[in-house]
C-alpha cells in the first residue's frame, strides 16, 4: 500500500497477478474468488457451468471438476489431474487453459504460464465467433495472463509498459462482454475481483461499487462472498469480513484456503482490539487449514505456517 502513490498502476497490476489463483481458476485472488448451492453440481440443467442457472454453457465435465476441486475443496493436485483430462477432451474451453495458467503462476512456472496464457487468448478469440460473451471474457483473461507473464519475466519496472498495454486490452474486452450481458454472473465475478483489487490499491478509488457488483450479480455465491471478505479484510472492516468468510464456509466447508482467510481476519481484528481469544481462534483456523496442507501449493503452506507461528509469538508475548 505504501508503494501505490509512486507507481500505482504497475503496483496494482502486479498485486492483481497474485490474485490469479483465487480468481482465474474460476474465471480469477491472492489474499482472495459463488446463489448456487452444492446440489446444483448434479443438476443436468446446469451441467458443466458453475456460474449460470439461466442459459448455462456446456463448459465440460473435466473443467467443471477442476473448478470444483479448487474452489469447493481447495485440492490443487486433483485440479491438475482434471485439467490434464480437460485439455485433451475439451480443447475448445478457455476456462481450462486459464486455470492451467493460474496454477503455473502460483507455482512460479514461467514456461507453462507463457504456454497457457497464449492458449487462453487463442481459445477466447475463437470462442467469440460462437459465444461473444464468453469469448470476450476469456480474450480478456488471456491478455491478463500474458501481462502477468511479462511482469514475471521482465520485472515490474521494465515490464510495466507492456503489461499496462495488456491491461487496457483486458478492459476493452470486458467492456464488450458487459455490453452484451451486463448481469452475467461469470463476467461480474471476474470484473468484481478486478475492480476490488484496483480499488483497495489505488488512491481515491471507491471499492463500494465493486463490492455491490459481487453482491448483486456474481456467481457462484461462495466465490463472490470470498472476494467480498478479502475486500473487507484489506479495508480493515473485520466484522464484515468475518460475516462473508463465514458465509463462504457454509457452502464450501472443505476448502482449507477459507480457514486461512478466516484466520487472517481474526488475527488482524484481534490485534486491533487487543483480544487474545480472537488471536487464539485465528491459530485454530490456521491449524484447520494446515490439516489439508498436502493438497495446497507448497509456497502457500509455508506462508500459512509463518503466519501461524507469528500469531503464536503474539500470544506468548501478551502472556
Amino acid at each position: 500500500m505504501t508503494e501505490r502513490c509512486s507507481t500505482p498502476q504497475p503496483t496494482a497490476f502486479a498485486r492483481f497477478t497474485r490474485l490469479a489463483q483465487t480468481t482465474f481458476l474460476a474465471a480469477i485472488a491472492y489474499g482472495a474468488a459463488l446463489p448456487i448451492t452444492l446440489n446444483l453440481w448434479v443438476n443436468p440443467s446446469v451441467a458443466g457451468d458453475p456460474f449460470r442457472t439461466n442459459e448455462p454453457r456446456q463448459i465440460g465435465d473435466n473443467t467443471e471438476a477442476a473448478f470444483k476441486a479448487v474452489f469447493q475443496q481447495g485440492d490443487y493436485p486433483a485440479a491438475e489431474r482434471y485439467l490434464q483430462q480437460a485439455i485433451s477432451s475439451e480443447p475448445s474451453e478457455p476456462l481450462a487453459y486459464a486455470m492451467k495458467a493460474s496454477l503455473a503462476y502460483a507455482n512460479k512456472d514461467l514456461a507453462t504460464l507463457d504456454t497457457y496464457s497464449k492458449k487462453t487468448l487463442e481459445a477466447g478469440q475463437k470462442l467469440i465467433t460462437t459465444d461473444k460473451l464468453r469469448g470476450n471474457i476469456y480474450t480478456a483473461v488471456g491478455h491478463f495472463f500474458e501481462g502477468a507473464a511479462i511482469l514475471t519475466r521482465e520485472g515490474t519496472l521494465k515490464g510495466a509498459p507492456q503489461a499496462l498495454t495488456r491491461l487496457r486490452q483486458v478492459y476493452q474486452h470486458l467492456d464488450r462482454a458487459e455490453a452484451i450481458a451486463p448481469q452475467d454472473p461469470e463476467l461480474n465475478l471476474l470484473k468484481g475481483y478486478m475492480d476490488l483489487m484496483l480499488a483497495v490499491n489505488l488512491p481515491f478509488a471507491n471499492p463500494d461499487d465493486a463490492i455491490e457488483r459481487l453482491k448483486a450479480n456474481a456467481a457462484p455465491q461462495y466465490l463472490a462472498d470470498r472476494g467480498i471478505a478479502i475486500a473487507y479484510r484489506d479495508l480493515k472492516r473485520y466484522p464484515q469480513a468475518l460475516e462473508y468468510v463465514n458465509s463462504a464456509l457454509k457452502a464450501t466447508s472443505d476448502n482449507p484456503e477459507l480457514y486461512y482467510l478466516k484466520a487472517q481476519i481474526l488475527r488482524e481484528q484481534g490485534q486491533k482490539v487487543k483480544s487474545q481469544s480472537m488471536i487464539q481462534e485465528a491459530v485454530t483456523n490456521f491449524d484447520k487449514a494446515l490439516t489439508k496442507k498436502s493438497q495446497l501449493p507448497a509456497s502457500l503452506v509455508k506462508q500459512i505456517e509463518r503466519e501461524r507461528n507469528h500469531s503464536i509469538k503474539q500470544l506468548n508475548n501478551q502472556n
